[in-house]
């Protein structure tokens, strides 16, 4: 069988559509040779809300990176996200009851098969089974247990489900277009490989990827995910804020949130400056929009952290918190 050589990944945001296509050296090292962003259409807070505007921006998105790698996208992996994902973590125990002790990798498969026996209910679909860590005799901490004696083989998971119906809705737009699925991926899960190192992984660190729709949060403790989340909550509703709060059409206060927005305290020592957008002479106060901002991108973070399972998060998460995603551009 020949080896794989191209991998193509499909991320459906809610403001964005992104496709790369990467090529697979002999070494394992990987290039991206082709990207297409399209603005994304039919999609609010991570949920297909409209199958057909939603496949024109996947098709559009997979067109673009198509055209600039010269290579035909025929199955990707695509990432989920949305406030219907849920975590937990779950434990699982089996007897190695060969004579010589042995654990043997259908051990593995046998303890992660009992760690996912949890009820799931019919509306609900398996994401991942993640293993945090082994334990065999009670001795914990084992990342690899293959090889090792043993009478007792324990395994933590980190199992993620999601919406059937929701997961369906996006599975139906790229089939639609002839694009086959690799497998699902949770984008914190995808963001986490992409912006954190080793070490903060084994410290322990909370990432949040603050997107257009929602903010996806993921923990790491010990090596290992250790709790994961989606906020509905995100650049959309800083927009939103900006456009109430200084009665400003939506498209102009997205316009001046990414021209003009800052979190950084604004003092009234400073000059009043007052900018006016070309395009429809809107013209606000520099401070009112900082404000606003500020006090919308407060509200998530403390948000991020109230979504921690446990309140001691400084203890729990030393190497503190990553942001990543597009509304972490804002400057300050």
């Amino acid at each position: 069988m020949k080896k794989r050589t191209t991998l193509s990944s499909i991320d459906v945001g809610t403001t964005k559509v992104c496709t790369t296509i990467a090529e697979i050296n002999s070494g394992g090292g990987i290039r991206v040779i082709g990207v297409g962003i399209t603005p994304s259409k039919g999609l609010h807070k991570g949920l297909v809300v409209n199958i057909s505007d939603a496949r024109e921006s996947i098709r559009e998105s997979v067109k673009k990176a198509e055209q600039s790698s010269n290579y035909k996208v025929e199955s990707a992996y695509i990432g989920v996200t949305g406030r219907h994902v849920s975590s937990l973590n779950n434990q699982g125990v089996v007897a190695i009851t060969r004579n010589d002790r042995l654990v043997r990798s259908d051990d593995l498969r046998r303890v992660l098969a009992c760690a996912q026996n949890v009820k799931i209910p019919n509306d609900r679909k398996l994401l991942h089974v993640i293993p945090r860590g082994y334990a065999i005799d009670g001795q914990v901490g084992v990342k690899n247990p293959v090889g090792m004696h043993g009478f007792r083989l324990d395994v933590e998971t980190h199992i993620i489900t999601a919406a059937v119906t929701s997961v369906q809705n996006l599975v139906k737009c790229i089939r639609s277009i002839g694009i086959d699925i690799d497998d699902l991926v949770l984008e914190p899960l995808a963001s986490s490989e992409a912006v954190l190192t080793e070490d903060e992984k084994q410290v322990g660190v909370i990432l949040a990827d603050i997107g257009g729709g929602t903010t996806d949060i993921a923990v790491f403790r010990d090596g290992s995910i250790w709790h994961s989340s989606i906020l509905p909550v995100a650049g959309y509703q800083i927009t939103r804020d900006v456009a109430i709060g200084l009665g400003l059409p939506f498209d102009v206060a997205e316009e001046m949130k990414k021209k003009y927005g800052s979190v950084m305290p604004v003092y009234e020592a400073k000059v009043e400056t007052t900018n006016t957008m070309s395009e429809d002479g809107h013209g606000v106060s520099y401070q009112d929009l900082c404000d606003i901002i500020r006090a919308r991108v407060e509200e998530i973070i403390r948000l991020i952290l109230l979504e921690m399972p446990r309140s001691e998060y400084e203890a729990l998460v030393p190497a503190g918190l990553v942001l990543t995603g597009g509304s972490a551009n804002l400057s300050g």
